[in-house]
């Protein structure tokens, strides 16, 4: 009581404005508690993010604020007690909206589902968006507990990540956080084993299995996309084209095409490329979606002639390669499985069965009261 009659003496504001501020922070509590229940930390997060904003228009500011908080918080405390409105995670409320009200609506609703104790750590560790966008992603897709990542973050794990050797241009054609989500998403390699290819095949006959077999390529190629066609026809200046496949993502919220090749990596497969998203951006983009990008999906490639082919391309283009039959490593996991299995099998073959041995026992019996 005597904290509380120290902050009330301190009062920045009137005693009208401070009534108004708590009626509105109650409101934004109650809101965000209604639907708490079905997304605990992204509406959680929600109602902490509602409070930052609260606390950055009312300006409740350091110094003179502290004691506005410090009122709030026992306040607030009294009808919510197990929401963690200390002074201090007010503060922090406030630090998250101000942290991010103004990034990509991406990383916004990437960070709204990590748990609070991770958006603090996050906070505290004055990342870039880039940067920020990485570790809520892995911490997301890989589960990460609060200590492995703030591990990460010391091991640097984001610049290992950029540095790794691309096959794109997408840093070069992209928006930074669009990149990283490129990146993300696109592979730069694929299983096709799926298919089972025994022997050479052609490119048409490659693109129909995958065709017949959609939904298990989707789910290699990664998440969000979905199918839209195969030689997908397009014309302009009355001449025809045809994009092998055609998919949209709906993270990445742009067409995706695929143009499929047997052999090598080749340079002239970039131009090519080049002049399909040109046609799709063109003709078939909506105005709200980002700008296509094209991904040349080839049997082998070198890094080095991918390099020079994208150099100074403008559209965002990604060379991948892909496997026909089973990795390597699953294989020879799949091989050692049956042969255990196998061994299994025949060391089961020369045991009796328990009728068998219950059978021979008395047969034996028998054959000794005969003697007998």
């Amino acid at each position: 009581m005597k904290e509380l009659a120290k902050s009330k003496a301190k009062m920045p504001i009137t005693e009208n404005e401070y009534t108004d501020l708590l009626k509105t922070a109650r409101t934004q509590i109650d809101a965000g508690r209604s639907t708490i229940a079905l997304q605990v930390n992204s509406t959680a997060n929600t109602t902490y993010w509602n409070l930052g904003k609260l606390l950055h228009e009312r300006k409740i500011e350091g110094g003179y604020g502290s004691s506005v908080i410090e009122r709030l918080s026992v306040d607030l405390k009294k009808d919510y007690p197990d929401m963690g409105l200390s002074p201090r995670n007010l503060w922090y409320m406030k630090q998250f909206f101000e942290r991010y009200c103004d990034s990509d609506i991406k990383l916004q609703r990437c960070v709204a589902v990590l748990s609070w104790r991770k958006i603090v750590l996050l906070i505290n560790k004055k990342l870039s968006d880039q940067e920020t966008f990485y570790y809520a992603t892995e911490t997301v897709k890989k589960n990460w507990n609060k200590d492995f990542l703030l591990n990460a973050i010391k091991m640097d794990m984001y610049s290992a990540h950029k540095n790794e050797i691309r096959d794109n241009n997408f840093a070069q054609t992209l928006p930074a956080l669009q990149a990283e989500q490129a990146n993300e998403i696109l592979q730069d390699s694929y299983n096709l084993g799926f298919l089972n290819v025994t022997e050479p095949i052609a490119e048409l006959e490659l693109e129909r299995r995958l065709v017949e077999k959609i939904k298990t390529f989707m789910l290699e190629l990664g998440t969000g996309f979905t199918f839209i066609d195969n030689q997908h026809h397009l014309e302009y200046n009355n001449k025809e084209y045809f994009v092998d496949m055609l998919f949209f993502n709906r993270k990445l919220k742009c067409l995706v095409a695929i143009d499929l090749k047997i052999g090598e990596f080749k340079s002239e497969y970039v131009g090519k490329m080049n002049m399909y998203l040109s046609l799709l951006d063109k003709l078939e983009k909506e105005d709200d979606e980002n700008q296509s990008i094209g991904i040349i999906l080839c049997a082998e490639k070198d890094h080095l002639d991918v390099e020079i082919a994208l150099q100074d391309v403008n559209k965002p283009i990604a060379v991948a390669d892909y496997e026909l039959i089973v990795p390597k490593k699953e294989l020879q996991t799949l091989v050692l499985e049956e042969m255990n299995k196998t061994v299994e099998d025949a060391a089961k073959s020369k045991l009796p069965s328990v009728e068998d041995a219950a059978k021979s026992a008395t047969t034996k019996k028998q054959q000794k009261k005969k003697k007998d």
